[in-house]
């Protein structure tokens, strides 16, 4: 955090969207609409499902180039583009290389809202291209390790979600060698206060019910299971700098206070707002200052309690376990990412059930060989990701897309 974003202030921002028609993107496109002169987009892309949004995005703000992940959507992008236009259409890009194209658009900064492992090139085309990476997508830091973070200058990366988002926030209330430690909050998701045996028969309609967020399905799940918050752990660590030994999680239901730094003094600063993206997606894109009326702030005037209790590791191991694999190092981190996606979307697919999820993804990391490496270069976090990903197939009896 900072050092980067001093050349920005003052002057309208370049954005580039990626994932722009997921929830962390439309949210993020409804704070730069309402806030013209500040941000201005001039890229977006998106992984194919829904042309039709992608298109009406790409006319509402001129964008210079629109990417899609999916060659076969290219030609309902197109038409979709031609049937609105009525000036010149925004230059189309379309493949796996696409979204990490436009992720080295000339702009400032690239906010990467990418679900899953295949924000990795993006993440990697961005800060090599220099620009400030406003990142969402935690898997492709998670995977990466040192081959990201060490890539990135001071200030390169700004943390999008709201826990990290409130670390750095709380970070500015001292030194870094006055950190103590970070405790990160957990809504503890739709099924928090169950024991591990009742957790069997969860459907997914059931943990696709998130109490206090609305998110996509994947992330949505990552909640109940806490794999997200396992996720966030490693994230924390990278992020940060801060040694695992001194990164906490604790539950927070009610989902206001959305981490904190306690300082070596015994002071806890705390970042507090009501559960809205939109405030820690502003804040990435204005970072270091902030902007006005991104959300509601809490309404102190009414009564309310706010409960923190210590996480139940036996209901729920997601936590332990990515602590172990950070720990490990290596491409520990990117098996525990990739293994639970092929988890989430069998048990979506109805092929296992929720308590296997954690159970299959902490076999697939006991099975990995190269958890005590050092930093990976590309091509090992890619192997790593796609044995995993193998294995948590077999595992899970489902075959590859």
């Amino acid at each position: 955090m900072g050092g980067m974003e001093a050349a920005q202030l003052g002057r309208e921002r370049a954005i580039v969207l990626l994932g722009s028609t997921g929830s962390v993107g439309t949210q993020a496109a409804d704070i730069i609409r309402r806030n013209p002169g500040r941000f201005r987009v001039v890229a977006l892309a998106a992984g194919g499902a829904s042309p039709a949004v992608l298109a009406s995005q790409a006319l509402e703000f001129g964008v210079e180039v629109v990417a899609v992940a999916s060659e076969a959507a290219r030609p309902q992008l197109e038409h979709a583009l031609r049937a609105a236009a009525g000036a010149r259409l925004p230059k189309i890009l379309a493949g796996p290389d696409a979204v990490a194209e436009v992720a080295a658009w000339p702009c400032d900064i690239v906010l990467n809202a990418v679900t899953g492992a295949r924000g990795l090139a993006a993440t990697i085309a961005a800060l090599d291209a220099g620009r400030v990476l406003a990142l969402a997508n935690k898997e492709s830091l998670i995977m990466g390790g040192p081959l990201v973070a060490d890539r990135a200058s001071p200030g390169q990366i700004v943390p999008v979600d709201s826990e990290h988002s409130a670390i750095a926030q709380c970070l500015r209330g001292g030194r870094p060698d006055e950190v103590h430690k970070l405790v990160l909050t957990a809504s503890g998701g739709p099924f928090l206060h169950r024991s591990r045996s009742e957790l069997s028969h969860v459907t997914p309609q059931q943990a696709l019910a998130h109490p206090t967020w609305n998110m996509g399905p994947v992330i949505t799940v990552n909640c109940a299971t806490l794999v997200n918050k396992g996720l966030e752990l490693i994230e924390a660590h990278l992020l940060f700098g801060i040694g695992f030994e001194a990164i906490e999680v604790v539950v927070h239901p009610q989902s206001v206070v959305h981490s904190m730094v306690e300082f070596c003094d015994g002071s806890t600063i705390a970042q507090a707002s009501p559960p809205d993206m939109r405030i820690p997606i502003a804040l990435a894109l204005g970072w270091p200052e902030r902007v006005a009326g991104a959300a509601s702030p809490v309404d102190w005037t009414r009564q309310q309690a706010w409960t923190f209790e210590p996480l139940d590791e036996q209901a729920f191991p997601a936590v332990a376990l990515a602590r172990q694999a950070g720990m490990a190092g290596g491409g520990a981190p990117a098996v525990y990412n990739a293994a639970n996606e092929e988890c989430v979307a069998a048990f979506l697919a109805g092929a296992i059930p929720f308590g296997a999820i954690v159970d299959t993804v902490a076999q697939v990391v006991s099975e990995h060989d190269g958890s005590g490496r050092g930093v990976m270069g590309l091509d090992d976090v890619l192997a790593a990701d796609s044995w995993a990903r193998r294995r948590a197939r077999e595992l899970t009896g489902r075959q590859a897309h």
